[in-house]
């Protein structure tokens, strides 16, 4: 091979060379995006569970909020048995009308 074959394989090789490195340069600059992307939905993810930790409602209070709830269906309907009581004592002893005709 001759000196100017020799140099145009060496060039041919740092050409492809160095499109090699700037594809590569590519690439990773494509993955750090990508990575700072994933950070911050992480750490956005970390801050939605604590606000979601902090203000929603946990099992020990739902079950205190459903029993009281169940205590006042209780009382409504001890209320509602005893107007139902009431309305039997008011007809039980309620006075018998007296129907008379005129004629």
């Amino acid at each position: 091979m001759t000196g100017p074959e020799i140099m145009a394989v060496v060039g041919f090789f740092v050409m492809l060379a160095g499109a090699g490195w700037r594809v590569w340069t590519r690439v990773e600059a494509k993955v750090k995006v990508a990575e700072d992307k994933a950070d911050k939905n992480t750490a956005d993810l970390a801050a939605y569970k604590l606000h979601a930790a902090e203000t929603f409602a946990t099992k020990t209070s739902q079950a205190e909020q459903t029993a009281q709830l169940l205590r006042a269906i209780e009382g409504v309907g001890s209320r509602i048995d005893g107007v139902h009581e009431r309305l039997d004592r008011l007809y039980e002893n309620s006075p018998q009308r007296r129907t008379t005709t005129r004629g």
